[in-house]
């Protein structure tokens, strides 16, 4: 697939280092040759310095013979030109970053995708929904759905006490059919988990279940899902905008940010929220917010570090759940180590969207949810796929993807070494990271 980025920001960087690891056709567009010059040098891409809505600029990175093209810059207008322009050339599909929910409005979807842009990426957008999700399931670390629930993959820790904790995945397997154990985190690293593999503490298991089973899954993880209400929340970020507009009357949030010009502007941006002017890494700060009556806390800073400490000092004062925005990703291990709670990360926000047009053509019904060395993808089955060809047991899948679940006929179910995938069935794919090619040629 021939693929070109406009961008080299922290997300398009992000998505051309991914990208290029998967064997495909990358070419980086923009205006800063040091940033080009450093990826170009360690990663199997092209490179080309110039305007990304620059007619000369396109046609150098061969923008009409792409199969997709991805405007990742900073600036709205210009992923929008960019769309346009590339569509023109002939780029048969277009993403574009955008910073408004202007864009997302269904009213004015059609005249969005009249200039050119396919898709939106509205990385802010998709960061509060997954806190509005973590909030949610205060007892998970990640919580992926599909078809209303028809499957459910659940991201948890494993405490000390935890049934699970010490039991062979074929033990579980042959006490109940309910739940699939599809991978484990463990000491920085995503294994695809075997029947002789045990389950440790302090393992984050990803398990597949239906919703009739969640109250047996809490039990087996020994969490209690804590009801949550009041919410503090460390920065005025775009993110935490967002977030309060999406929490409607579910949440109550009080916004902490220590640059006064912001904390003006906050009462009209977020007109049901309590602003408090402050710095909320100083624990007297956090006391006169009313720490100790809140049920989460959020950290959204500019600084990945700022906010995990953050979530350290409210777990020792208390607070049960917390969320951290990590956007260096090297950070996301040490922060799941430190048992902080839900982290959310844009780049793999947006990358995730971007995998799922890659893997699926219409990607407008379908999730995935991007780890920090993992993807999750629902995915439809076409016909003539190799899947449908042999049980599962005798695909011989590669070692690194394992399937879930899946939905056929708008119905859940589980799936076993004997399951017969049909084309139409949409699969929970869990796969590492590298392996989505694999996955491509799979389902096509």
């Amino acid at each position: 697939m021939k693929i070109v980025i406009a961008g080299a920001g922290e997300v398009g960087s992000h998505l051309a280092k991914l990208l290029s690891t998967e064997d495909q056709d990358i070419t980086l567009i923009d205006r800063d040759a040091e940033k080009l010059s450093v990826l170009d040098a360690n990663y199997n891409l092209l490179t080309v310095e110039g305007n990304p809505t620059s007619f000369a600029s396109l046609r150098h990175a061969n923008v009409g013979n792409s199969d997709l093209f991805i405007a990742v810059t900073p600036y709205e207008t210009d992923n929008v030109v960019a769309c346009a322009m590339a569509k023109t050339f002939g780029a048969k599909r277009t993403v574009g970053r955008i910073d408004s929910y202007d864009y997302m409005d269904p009213r004015n979807r059609d005249f969005v995708k009249r200039m050119g842009v396919d898709r939106v990426i509205y990385p802010e957008f998709l960061a509060a929904g997954e806190i509005i999700t973590a909030l949610r399931h205060s007892w998970a670390r990640n919580w992926f759905e599909l078809y209303n629930g028809e499957i459910i993959l659940v991201g948890v820790r494993l405490g000390a006490q935890a049934r699970l904790c010490g039991m062979q995945l074929k033990d579980l397997a042959t006490q109940s059919h309910r739940f699939h154990i599809s991978a484990i985190r463990r000491n920085h690293e995503t294994i695809i988990p075997g029947g002789f593999d045990i389950m440790q503490e302090n393992d984050i298991l990803y398990i597949t279940t239906q919703r009739e089973y969640i109250d047996e899954l809490l039990t087996l993880t020994g969490k209690v899902n804590n009801k949550i209400r009041r919410v503090l929340v460390m920065g005025g970020s775009k993110i935490a905008v967002r977030l309060a507009n999406m929490a409607g009357d579910k949440f109550r949030l009080t916004i902490i940010d220590n640059d006064l010009e912001r904390c003006r502007k906050l009462p009209q941006l977020c007109p049901d929220c309590d602003i408090i002017y402050g710095d909320a890494r100083d624990i007297d700060t956090l006391a006169d917010a009313g720490i100790d009556e809140m049920d989460a806390f959020v950290a959204l800073t500019s600084s990945s570090e700022t906010n995990i400490l953050a979530c350290l000092t409210a777990k020792e004062l208390g607070i049960k759940k917390t969320v951290a925005e990590v956007e260096n990703i090297q950070f996301i291990s040490q922060a799941e180590g430190l048992n902080i709670g839900t982290t959310i990360n844009k780049k793999l926000l947006a990358s995730s969207t971007i995998f799922q047009m890659m893997i699926d053509s219409d990607a407008s019904n379908a999730r995935c949810l991007a780890l920090a060395d993992a993807e999750v993808a629902e995915i439809e089955v076409k016909q003539g796929s190799k899947l449908t060809k042999a049980a599962v047991k005798d695909l011989r899948l590669p070692r690194d993807i394992t399937f879930g679940g899946l939905i056929r006929d708008g119905h859940g179910m589980l799936i076993s070494g004997l399951t017969r995938i049909q084309p139409g069935d949409h699969v929970l794919v869990f796969c590492l990271a590298g392996a989505i090619r694999k996955v491509e040629r799979l389902f096509s």
